[in-house]
C-alpha cells in the first residue's frame, strides 16, 4: 500500500510541476505571430489550398504554438480555418470582439486597402480561458486574409 501511495504521489507532483510550467511558458509576440503567417502562406503556396488549410485547422498542429493559431477568411469573411472548429465555415463578418468592436469585418475593410497590416481588438484565449487584448498580423494572399496575433497580458 505505501508504495501505492508513493507512486501516486510522485505522479501527481509530475504532472502538477508539467501542468505548472505548461502556465508559465512564454506568451507568444508580435514578431512570432508575424512569422507565423509567413510560415502558412509559404506552406500554403508549397501544398497547395486544400492540404495548407487542413493543417491549419489541425490543434495540435503545425500552426498553433503556445497562445498562436493561424486564421484564414475569404473577402466576404468566411473562416476557412481557425483554431476553435464551430468557426470553420462560418461567415464570421458580424462577429464582436470583448468590447462589442466589428473586428472581422475592420480586418476585411483594411484588407481592401493594403496588403498587410495590425489590428488590435480582444478575444478569447484559449491557453488562458479569458479575454484578453489582442494583436494582429493579417497578410493577403491568393485572394485570401492569413492572420495571426498575439495576445498582450
Amino acid at each position: 500500500m505505501n508504495r501505492f501511495i508513493s507512486f501516486f504521489t510522485a505522479t501527481f507532483l509530475a504532472f502538477a510541476s508539467l501542468t505548472s510550467f505548461a502556465q508559465d511558458a512564454p506568451r507568444a509576440t508580435t514578431a512570432d505571430a508575424e512569422a507565423m503567417v509567413k510560415k502558412a502562406i509559404a506552406h500554403y503556396k508549397k501544398n497547395g489550398k486544400e492540404k495548407a488549410i487542413a493543417d491549419f485547422n489541425k490543434n495540435p498542429g503545425p500552426f498553433v504554438d503556445r497562445d498562436l493559431y493561424v486564421t484564414v477568411y475569404t473577402p466576404d469573411a468566411m473562416a476557412l480555418a481557425h483554431i476553435n472548429p464551430k468557426m470553420v465555415g462560418k461567415n464570421m463578418m458580424e462577429l464582436r470582439d470583448g468590447d462589442g468592436k466589428y473586428h472581422i469585418k475592420e480586418r476585411m475593410e483594411a484588407a481592401q486597402k493594403a496588403e498587410k497590416g495590425w489590428q488590435d481588438f480582444t478575444f478569447f484565449n484559449p491557453v488562458s480561458k479569458k479575454i484578453e487584448p489582442k494583436r494582429m498580423y493579417w497578410e493577403k494572399h491568393d485572394g485570401l486574409i492569413f492572420a495571426c496575433g498575439a495576445y498582450k497580458a
